[in-house]
């Protein structure tokens, strides 16, 4: 068996890789059986040198390998036929501006196995870059207010070294006695609170934080059952949440009413309720001045979020009177960051993560038969069919063939 892996190309470059080059010497100590080899590329964190040094083939051929490696998803005229292929393809969700892709996936007889789709027998997902985005997220959402205020000016993530970096520039700011409410409990949640933790930010209880006034800033960490409630009133549970999405709408508003930013780490699903509403950001009483949307739904869940936002440019204001973009120095405006590619700002750092968890979760299932069948759950395409699991999406691939009939 030959493992690749690939040079990333879709545009903006993103700097990230599957496995550092330690990875892939751990790799090849536990599993000395295995061949492995390096696309050569120019935009990733760690070069190619670091690669060869350490006794790996780098080469810009990569047609002999049999399973495939990379981060985002692969230009259709990259893909080569008859593969195994591991990336975020962006297609379980039914997002139309992939719909080609799965498509060229399916003609050339390629087995995808998609990050996303890595779960356990649960349906938890195992590996992702979640917890460096709620890292950067967070990190963006005391950004972006320093600056609207012009309290303090600190430079982008994407400048620092690391997690550590971020924390130590933080903590060296000065704060208002602000409140920040944080959404989720999901690993993106769960690393936009290590940086508030980090900077010791006092963490205190939805009821002290909704009812009381601090002399520091404070955030609090919310759950679905927080900020939604059940039409008809009756008890709440994340259970029937889960199950019954229709039947909630949000309860959000008691929490707009007290917070200055909104760090937004939560999951979102299509069926479920809209989270924060225009009509709560045009409330005379609304004080969030800032909205850090680390999960990125455009058009979704968060009324401000119409776009996303890019590292070159994280910020943008929204004018909820007339519901458009503005510049986020208009006196009006609501400050927005909503990068899609959060971890992209710690190549370093969200590299080192991802390929640990790939050590752990998935490389074994390549040679304990998939045990545990991890490969089998993952698998979206083979033999140019979808797999069952993944039948959905044939109506999604479909609709492509129609249109272009």
């Amino acid at each position: 068996m030959k493992f690749g892996l690939i040079k990333e190309r879709k545009t903006p470059p993103d700097r990230r890789v599957v496995f550092t080059p330690e990875e892939l010497l751990q790799l090849h100590m536990l599993y000395p059986s295995v061949e492995i080899k390096v696309e050569s590329s120019d935009i990733r964190y760690f070069s190619d040198e670091e690669y060869t040094k350490l006794g790996f083939e780098v080469s810009t051929d990569m047609s002999d390998c049999d399973v495939l490696f990379g981060v985002k998803e692969v230009p259709t005229e990259f893909l080569i036929p008859n593969k195994k292929y591991f990336f975020f393809s962006h297609t379980i969700k039914k997002q139309p501006y992939n719909r080609k892709l799965l498509k060229a996936i399916l003609d050339k007889n390629i087995e995808l196995y998609d990050h996303e789709t890595i779960v356990d027998t649960s349906n938890k997902r195992l590996i992702g870059f979640g917890r460096y985005a709620g890292i950067v997220g967070a990190y963006n959402g005391i950004r972006a207010f320093g600056i609207k205020f012009e309290l303090f000016t600190i430079p982008k993530a994407e400048t620092l070294s690391g997690r550590d970096a971020l924390i130590s520039k933080l903590k060296r700011q000065i704060l208002p006695p602000i409140k920040i409410v944080l959404t989720g409990h999901g690993k993106v949640a769960m690393g936009a609170k290590e940086i508030l933790d980090g900077m010791k930010i006092k963490e205190v209880s939805i009821d002290n934080y909704l009812s009381k006034q601090y002399s520091e800033p404070v955030y609090t960490q919310i759950d679905v059952v927080d900020y939604n409630k059940r039409i008809d009133n009756d008890a709440a549970t994340k259970e029937d949440f889960y199950k019954n999405p229709t039947s909630y709408i949000s309860n959000f508003e008691r929490f707009s009413k007290v917070s200055d930013i909104f760090m937004a780490g939560h999951f979102y699903s299509n069926e479920a309720p809209v989270i924060l509403s225009n009509e709560m950001l045009k409330a005379p009483d609304c004080k969030i001045k800032v909205v850090a949307d680390i999960s990125c739904d455009v058009n979704g869940p968060i009324a401000c979020t119409i776009k996303a936002s890019t590292i070159a440019n994280p910020f943008f204001g929204y004018l909820p009177e007339l519901g458009i973009e503005v510049p986020y120095t208009h006196p009006g405006a609501i400050v927005v960051m909503s990068i899609d590619n959060l971890p992209c700002e710690l190549p370093k750092d969200s590299s080192e993560g991802f390929g640990e968890m790939f050590m752990k979760h998935v490389i074994p299932s390549f040679f304990n038969s998939d045990s545990d069948g991890i490969l089998k759950r993952a698998k979206m395409t083979e033999n140019g069919q979808l797999s069952p699991r993944f039948s959905y999406l044939e109506n999604y691939v479909n609709e492509l063939e129609l249109k272009e009939i």
